[in-house]
């Protein structure tokens, strides 16, 4: 008998995973890779919204959980995952630099805006209007992060690489059986797969596809995050991650042409040294219109429960909306209205009739 059944094993079910091995939970883990968000996302935690200037949705709170918990991750498993990485923003204009300072006065920015701006970031990538310097930034290794924890749940016995079938689950008033398993509950953190699941399908997950370039430019010799239009992020060895595309339509996996032109007609618009792409990579996020996660219990099956809907800040909102889940399932501590997926439970009802 499994305490839980895991469906997913991106950065959702592997913060919910690891919440729950610390409760000493018996758990089992179903993925099979077919959710690319986690792997090619950019991995940057940044809780300042840079076209804005705005504080994302509890960033503040949620910054101090996620490198907490990335940190206890690093010495669990024995890698390195954290890089400090300093994000510099390109003005477009003066009234952006305006709006920069404007947004240094509130209480929850001015920790994160550095008050000195940078007139010369790098000599191949000019600008008229400085550069702004967003504090407490960095990036997760999350390709590296998402393979260990992977081996590490199968050192455990507690993984297994395959598609989740939902015809094989069987739910009772005691407990749920999935083939040779039985479990007393099921998290899924499926991703943008949540579409194809039929007990949580009628969540409004709207999936956004995004694209990322890996080019190598040789002269760029840059060592901190840029962002203008698009982000450029440094990877070591004179390689930078490209991104990124948003594409509400295409719901494929797979790159574009498309996508490919977009990135370089940015980048060529302010890069002035020459480069080449070497990869190109895509993964569907799994974003909600209210830019709110998907957390919570079925509606009418109770032994069912979701952890989805984190958007392009999975980063740093996977550690935090793990741990509320789990406090809420093991010790009824109520989940946020905000969060609970109780706000379309008139969906549910809707996809009843």
């Amino acid at each position: 008998m499994l305490d839980y059944i895991i469906v997913g094993a991106g950065l959702s079910g592997i913060a919910v995973a690891e919440h729950l091995i610390s409760r000493g939970k018996k758990i089992m883990v179903f993925d099979d890779n077919s959710q690319a968000s986690s792997t090619v996302a950019g991995g940057i935690y940044n809780p300042v919204i840079l076209k804005r200037f705005t504080l994302a949705w509890n960033a503040d709170e949620q910054l101090d959980t996620a490198l907490s918990f990335y940190k206890y991750l690093e010495e669990k498993l024995n890698i390195s995952l954290i890089k400090d990485l300093p994000i510099y923003r390109r003005f477009h204009s003066v009234e952006e630099q305006n709006d920069w300072f404007a947004a240094m006065d509130k209480p929850a920015l001015s920790k994160f805006l550095d008050e000195k701006l940078v007139s010369n970031l790098n000599k191949h990538i000019p600008s008229s209007f400085s550069f702004g310097h967003v504090k407490h930034t960095g990036v997760i290794n999350t390709e590296l992060l998402l393979e260990a924890y992977r081996d590490f749940l199968h050192s455990i016995n507690a993984y297994q690489k395959e598609e989740f079938q939902y015809s094989e689950l069987k739910i009772t008033e005691e407990d749920c059986t999935y083939k040779k398993w039985k479990t007393k509950k099921i998290i899924f953190c499926d991703g943008f797969g949540l579409k194809k699941n039929p007990f949580f399908n009628y969540l409004p997950l709207q999936g956004n596809k995004g694209e990322y370039l890996i080019i190598k430019a040789e002269d760029l010799k840059l060592e901190v995050a840029f962002k203008a239009s698009i982000f450029i992020i440094p990877l070591g060895n004179n390689l930078y991650k490209i991104g990124a595309t948003y594409n509400n339509w295409d719901k494929t996996k797979v790159p574009t042409s498309e996508g490919k032109k977009y990135l370089m007609d940015k980048l060529e618009g302010f890069l002035t040294c020459k480069f080449e792409v070497v990869d190109q990579v895509a993964g569907i996020r799994p974003a909600t219109n209210d830019r709110k996660p998907l957390v919570g219990k079925h509606p009418k099956l109770d032994k069912l429960y979701v952890c989805n809907g984190f958007g392009s800040r999975g980063v740093l909102i996977a550690p935090t909306v793990a741990s509320q889940l789990i406090n809420y399932i093991e010790d009824s501590v109520a989940l946020s209205e905000e969060i609970n997926i109780r706000r379309y439970e008139k969906l549910y009802q809707a996809d009843l009739s």
